[in-house]
């Protein structure tokens, strides 16, 4: 069978060729590209000359690129554009590619060639980038049971099979709990509330599934703009319930257990390591550096922000108080927070949609990404893509230069998990004189365009938008010579930097005026609504603040003690959101089940980092604040040390390199209105 998968990509840019690639091509294609990768390894394993960084160091770092290739295509697209052949495909391939891992994580062979590098680097003149690989490789052999006696690596690759299989279905059981639930509505009088582009998107969606009426989805699309809008209480609570009771009813697609095994299994990791848990394991390759640090940070910012969380709880239950709602439920929640926001600023999210139709807002990114770093996105239709939907740009920079290839997903579909992320389908790296350019991916999950209207976004959309895109330049810029420390390949709460900072400029009129125009007059958004977009920023921020401290502390909960003697997975949640519960608590809700972030992705022992990055990105905004949002000096030290640069360097060094000095949490308290 000729396999597209295994031949060297016969397309411009060698981007994946989509169209030619069958789900039939995937199980081949590991199962060689894993055989190639075994000769490789053992190349260099038996290699008769003494180990030296090239023929040891960077041999292994070039090791597996064909399997690296066939493992981003499938993955990706398990999260894009998944479906069941797929998902079983990757349930038999995970044991296969762990398998494979720990036979190069614990080949005594090859750790031993790397150590006797290792142990003269000092003497081998390496640049900062080398030291960095060398030291990096060592650290994998290390931390993954190098030293293991061979009872105890067996151990590990049990441990780590059983994990990479477990982390899989939880994935699967949340996106057929999304999918599975629908909420048809019949009378047009139970939508009162829901603004018109929202109704509108509710009867296409029944249209297309063949039902009269209006269908809503737990897509966020659809479940946000109805928790904000519905005015019928008994309608917001049925899909507050039914979102928050995903992977939690006993169903063929429960995580209880999976939850439990999960982090079982990572303390069980850790330990066999030699580490008390599975957060010590994480933490020591963190700017954070140990769960005593973390717990600190978190505590420190709950100390400002719970007050003004319970300040603000109360204005939203005084207003609920006139709608004779005696207690609060989170259901409420998002209604009459956005009724406050309109009493309180005389304006909501209605107002500012029609002035960021999606394609807009693309040109707004791509604009201000080359006012700051001389980019230029152009869209071209001969890059092959997994679905009709995805957009595909050419970057370059001056004088025409190739930057990379950039792929955008903005639409929610069945098949596609919820949220927003950024990926690659291939990394940057130098080989000789060739510096292989990225292949960049985000993918969304924004309101559709209608019949009537083009795709509006909400503008905490645009804010994602502006997120993910941040992500994107961090990708697209990188310029390092190995792909393991280039682009987003740094530590998990450094990661967050080029994403947060870019959410900046969404607030910043002279960014506004370069894309926020009405879809319809081309006007300009008026002065008075940027004003109100500026005055509102901090609109609940110790509620914000707050719930993104719950989900961190949860995920230290789980993951800082040992957690053998849990056998609740509720009554653990529950204790502890002790110091962070605002509304009272739904017997059949769940959020652990659901908690995809820290089960699925790889934020275990890190969710943190998101309020870790706000202060590296509250502190590095306040450099262009004070030379200009658009100055090209500054922006030019951003790229230089922060986008460019990859893990080629500690973080701290490449922010101080940037700023002159260690970032200051001051700056994030005064932009989020916390510091008293």
């Amino acid at each position: 069978m000729n396999n597209p998968l295994l031949n060297k990509f016969n397309t411009k840019y060698n981007t994946a060729p989509f169209s030619e690639i069958k789900n039939t091509h995937f199980k081949p294609a590991f199962e060689a590209a894993i055989l190639s990768g075994k000769k490789e390894i053992d190349e260099i394993c038996s290699n008769t000359e003494n180990p030296t960084f090239q023929n040891t160091v960077v041999e292994l770092e070039f090791s597996g690129m064909k399997l690296k290739c066939v493992s981003s295509v499938f993955f990706n697209l398990n999260s894009a554009e998944t479906n069941d052949e797929i998902q079983k495909i990757a349930q038999e391939v995970s044991p296969l590619l762990s398998e494979f891992a720990n036979d190069i994580r614990l080949n005594e062979d090859l750790f031993n060639r790397v150590k006797v590098i290792f142990d003269k680097k000092e003497e081998l003149n390496l640049s900062i980038e080398q030291d960095t690989l060398i030291t990096n490789q060592y650290k994998m052999f290390v931390r993954n049971g190098a030293n293991l006696n061979v009872k105890d690596k067996a151990k590990l690759r049990e441990l780590d099979k059983k994990l990479s299989k477990l982390s899989l279905k939880f994935g699967e059981n949340i996106l057929a709990e999304t999918n599975a639930f629908e909420c048809l509505i019949t009378d047009k009088n139970e939508l009162k509330g829901l603004p018109e582009g929202a109704v509108e998107a509710a009867k296409m969606s029944a249209s297309e599934k063949g039902k009269k009426g209006w269908l809503i989805t737990l897509d966020y699309p659809s479940y946000v703009p109805f928790m904000t809008y519905i005015e019928n209480r008994a309608l917001r609570e049925k899909l507050s319930k039914a979102f928050g009771a995903r992977g939690f009813q006993n169903n063929k697609n429960d995580n209880q257990k999976a939850v439990l095994e999960i982090v079982r299994l990572r303390y069980d990791r850790a330990n066999l390591l030699g580490y008390k848990t599975h957060a010590d394991f994480v933490l020591e390759e963190r700017m954070a550096e140990n769960p005593l640090k973390v717990q600190s940070f978190l505590e420190e910012l709950l100390a400002k922000a719970r007050p003004a969380a319970l300040n603000e709880l109360k204005e939203i239950e005084d207003l609920a108080g006139e709608d004779g709602i005696e207690k609060m439920q989170k259901w409420d929640g998002a209604y009459y927070s956005e009724k406050l926001k309109k009493k309180l600023f005389d304006f909501d999210d209605e107002q500012l949609k029609p002035y960021f139709k999606l394609e807009n807002v693309i040109d707004g990114v791509f604009t201000i990404a080359n006012k700051l770093y001389d980019l230029k996105f152009k869209e071209v239709f001969d890059i092959d893509t997994y679905n009709k939907d995805v957009k595909t740009y050419i970057v370059t920079q001056k004088n025409e230069e190739f930057v990379a290839v950039f792929y955008a997903d903005f639409f929610p579909r069945e098949g596609k998990r919820n949220g927003a992320w950024m990926t690659s389908y291939k990394d940057q790296w130098k080989i000789q004189d060739d510096n292989s350019r990225p292949h960049i991916s985000i993918v969304c999950n924004f309101t559709k365009p209608t019949e009537t209207k083009p795709s509006l976004l909400t503008f905490n959309e645009v804010t994602t938008l502006f997120h993910e895109f941040g992500h994107a330049l961090h990708g697209m810029l990188a310029n390092t010579t190995y792909p393991s420390i280039s682009g987003t390949n740094v530590y998990w709460d450094f990661v967050e930097l080029p994403s947060q900072i870019f959410e900046n400029w969404c607030f910043e009129k002279d960014a506004l005026d370069l894309f926020a125009k009405h879809y319809k007059t081309g006007e300009n958004l008026p002065m008075d609504l940027v004003q109100k977009i500026k005055d509102s920023a901090n609109f609940l921020e110790g509620m914000a603040t707050l719930r993104q401290l719950s989900f961190g502390m949860l995920d230290m909960a789980w993951h800082g003690k040992n957690p053998k003697n849990i056998t609740d997975v509720k009554a653990f949640e529950n204790k502890a959101f002790d110091n962070t519960q605002l509304y009272p608590d739904v017997a059949k809700n769940c959020m652990s089940t659901a908690f995809s972030h820290i089960f699925q992705g790889g934020y275990s022992s890190g969710y943190y980092s998101y309020k870790w990055a706000e202060v590296l990105d509250a502190d590095a905004f306040e450099a262009f604040k004070e030379n200009g949002i658009f100055d090209k000096e500054t922006a030019g030290k951003f790229k230089e040390y922060i986008l460019s640069k990859g893990g080629t360097e500690k973080p701290m060094t490449l922010y101080k390199k940037f700023r002159g000095k260690e970032p200051n949490s001051d700056a994030l308290l005064k932009r989020a209105g916390l510091l008293t």
